[in-house]
């Protein structure tokens, strides 16, 4: 009788959990997707350039202002920064995990390594931002 109710209410939360929609935030998998997040993180923001992780745990977008914004999954969500003369791109050599680590020059915000399809690119981008970075 114990287990059938630890069973039931287990469910009950699994249940609850599922209709409030909690949990990971699903992988940002297209463009699609970006510019959406993008455009509900910044508002006017549009952009003409994305970069989406391999795994989706991450996007940077560029608009026509040359303004990059870096997208990540924060629980069920994602929060984005855009970036400013504080951040900054290096290139890493870890196969498998990510190919850029961008520090977005935010303590809370923190640091975002990323598979991206162009590194070298993208950090020459954000780089440009901060004359004391190389990448």
């Amino acid at each position: 009788m114990q287990t059938a109710g630890s069973l039931a209410a287990i469910l009950a939360l699994a249940g609850l959990a599922w209709w409030l929609r909690l949990g990971p935030a699903p992988p940002l998998s297209n463009a699609e997707d970006v510019r959406r997040i993008a455009a509900e993180i910044e508002d006017g923001f549009a952009p003409t350039a994305i970069a989406c992780d391999q795994k989706g745990a991450g996007a940077l977008a560029r608009d026509a202002q040359g303004r990059i914004l870096l997208i990540r999954p924060h629980g069920n969500r994602f929060v984005g920064r855009v970036l400013t003369a504080r951040a900054c791109a290096t290139l890493e050599g870890h196969p498998g995990e990510f190919n850029i680590l961008i520090d977005s020059g935010e303590r809370r915000f923190g640091r975002l390594g990323l598979t991206l399809p162009d590194p070298d690119a993208w950090a020459a981008a954000i780089n440009a931002l901060n004359d004391r970075c190389d990448a």
